[in-house]
């Protein structure tokens, strides 16, 4: 948000940002990074308004979904150039601290509770490439394009990595980790960093919004549930602890009232309470 505008009543009391806008619309936070004129690259203030915003974020009861967007041109064009000019006179101590920042943002991203949704348009380089691959869902219109570029200018990208390599696969990252060269939203489509594509920035909205339809139309703590079963299970072999923790963890959703309120409303062949009354109104015609 900037100075003009005051906190969003939907959200807790927060500071005033000035790299990042938010703005809660139906239960839907959008959260926009907003450097359009540095095509939202990565500096210390973004790093840091960017993560304190997710965690007001996570924290707001009324909020069911998330969506991250970029102002102007671009999604995000990684490290801002006056910021990496500035790292290269950093000690090791300071670049350590540095680094750190930018893992948190990530952690923070990838481990928020609520379902996240990236809106990619036009560049999303390095960083940006990170931010894509933290959130649940990834939408592109089919002019973004993406890069990994670090090593081209003498650098890694580490810690985007592991959520790269997470959403792409090992054997893709290696290509285009090594290469730094760009590649396109529909082979970004085709190697899973996004899952869907739209043909204009209109259309990508649009897909945007039946998405978040879809998400609204699920339980908020089922969805958390969910966001926290995968983390648990993913990438390890079902063994009896793995069978173990599912059996427990459905048992103890079974029990829960949400639960509950699901199965009273498929049965009574209505929408459960947790669905918006507009959708509940959309349904019934």
């Amino acid at each position: 948000m900037t100075k003009k505008k005051s906190p969003d009543p939907e959200l807790p009391q927060l500071p005033t940002f000035t790299t990042v806008e938010l703005a809660v619309r139906n239960g839907v936070a959008l959260v926009t990074l907003n450097r359009p004129d540095r095509h939202n690259a990565f500096d210390e203030r973004l790093i840091a308004e960017l993560t304190q915003a997710l965690c007001a974020i996570d924290a707001a009861p009324d909020v069911r979904a998330v969506v991250l967007l970029g102002a102007g041109a671009s999604f995000c064009a990684g490290a801002d150039l006056d910021w990496m000019r500035r790292m290269a006179d950093y000690d090791y101590a300071r670049n350590v601290a540095d680094a750190q920042a930018l893992a948190q943002l990530l952690q923070v991203l990838a481990g928020l509770s609520k379902p996240t949704i990236a809106r990619v348009h036009g560049p999303a380089y390095g960083g940006g490439v990170g931010l894509v691959a933290c959130c649940d869902i990834a939408v592109a219109a089919v002019g973004a394009t993406f890069a990994l570029s670090e090593a081209k200018l003498g650098l890694i990208p580490a810690t985007i990595g592991p959520y790269v390599v997470e959403a792409m696969g090992a054997r893709t990252a290696r290509r285009y980790m090594l290469t730094g060269e760009r590649f396109e939203a529909a082979e970004a489509y085709r190697v899973g960093l996004v899952h869907d594509l739209a043909p204009s920035v209109e259309a990508l909205d649009e897909r945007v919004n039946d998405l978040l339809g879809e998400l609204m139309l699920a339980g908020p703590h089922a969805q958390k549930a969910v966001k926290a079963l995968i983390r648990a299970i993913a990438h390890r072999p079902i063994d009896e602890r793995v069978i173990a923790d599912t059996a427990e963890r459905i048992a103890t959703v079974r029990a829960s009232d949400e639960a509950r309120e699901g199965a009273a409303a498929f049965l009574g062949k209505r929408s459960p309470a947790w669905v918006p009354a507009a959708l509940r109104a959309k349904k019934k015609r």
